[in-house]
């Protein structure tokens, strides 16, 4: 397969930090450098291994880390479960090892596009108390989620949001928290489109269950949802249900509606997959904290680093990446089992 550096640097460039004020200030250019697996452009099928320099660190913003576990960071956890834990910044637990995932989700997006077209998009829909409007019945978000693209998420700013009428709120939520040296939260909706019907593994590898496993795996997310999601609860069978019809133009059965999500059973059904991933307020804030030493004295907590106001709109590159990496699995699965059917065929 035809691939360099150009192929894996845009979602990476998209995910960087100092890319404006509602982000940490930290400058990282995050360029990519493929080492291994490819030659002359074309990959190998050997490993391929690509390297990503940090460029902006200061470890010594971390020091009180060495007395203090750090509210809502993992700093204890690690600390029990290993014996040990990293001296700065989080080591493993930090958001800053998404990288690598974005990364291989490049390569992973290519297969996909060459494949089949598969387009993955995600934008911010809710930044603390303030929403876009995601209401199934009136048509008009999923209209949004057949049209909308990465370029037209981008243009919407640096909160990533594609609705007009509360855009600018979002920016203004995230700003009033990052002056008052606080976080907020929000969520992630993404859409997957053009992924082939019969993808998803019954019974505990089931498409929903595999997006549900990458997603929560995510740094600072706290929830998914898949189609009609926690609102389908209160929705009688007979309006949720999604009848079929004949679409004689793609020569398939589809859904008059997609309250599924795009699933049915686990497996994909041609329609649109989408889901949303809450993301909590970023653990560390910029204010004293009361809380206690790692032998439990009583003591307070003044954390130095640079951080985001809000995770949510960064977020947006890393659940395009694994739901990419999720998607790729599922096919090359199903594709694997088609190629032992066509073999039993003969």
């Amino acid at each position: 397969m035809d691939l360099s550096e150009k192929d894996i640097q845009p979602q990476l460039t998209r995910r960087r930090p100092g890319q404006s004020k509602l982000s940490t200030p930290r400058d990282e250019k995050d360029r990519v450098e493929i080492q291994s697996g490819t030659e002359n452009g074309k990959t190998l099928g050997t490993p391929i291994g690509m390297l990503v320099r940090n460029e902006d660190h200061r470890p010594h913003d971390y020091s009180e880390t060495d007395l203090y576990p750090r509210p809502s960071h993992a700093d204890y956890t690690y600390l029990e479960k290993y014996g040990t834990k990293a001296s700065s910044g989080g080591g493993r637990a930090s958001a800053r090892e998404t990288i690598g995932r974005v990364a291989a989700a490049g390569i992973a997006e290519k297969f996909l596009t060459l494949v089949n077209g598969v387009e993955i998009v995600a934008f911010t829909t809710q930044i603390g108390l303030v929403k876009m409007d995601r209401d199934l019945t009136t048509g008009e978000f999923h209209q949004l989620l057949d049209t909308i693209t990465r370029e037209q998420v981008d243009a919407c700013g640096p909160v990533r949001c594609p609705d007009a009428s509360v855009r600018d709120l979002m920016t203004k939520e995230i700003e009033r928290y990052r002056d008052a040296n606080d976080s907020i939260g929000g969520i992630v909706t993404c859409v997957i489109r053009n992924l082939p019907t019969g993808l998803g593994e019954p019974c505990f590898d089931k498409l929903e269950a595999m997006l549900a496993h990458a997603m929560l795996s995510i740094p600072a997310s706290k929830g998914f949802e898949i189609g009609s999601g926690f609102s389908g609860v209160s929705v009688p069978g007979s309006q949720h249900n999604d009848t079929f019809y004949l679409d004689t133009s793609a020569g398939r059965l589809r859904t008059r509606t997609n309250n599924s999500g795009g699933t049915q059973g686990g497996i994909s059904n041609g329609e649109n997959i989408y889901f949303s991933v809450a993301f909590k307020s970023a653990a560390t804030i910029s204010q004293e904290q009361k809380t206690a030493t790692y032998d439990g004295k009583d003591g307070i907590l003044a954390t130095r680093g640079r951080h985001d106001p809000s995770v949510t709109p960064r977020a947006v590159p890393i659940v395009e990446a694994m739901a990419a990496l999720v998607c790729a699995d599922a096919l090359l699965m199903q594709k694997s089992r088609e190629f032992a059917a066509s073999i039993v065929a003969k």
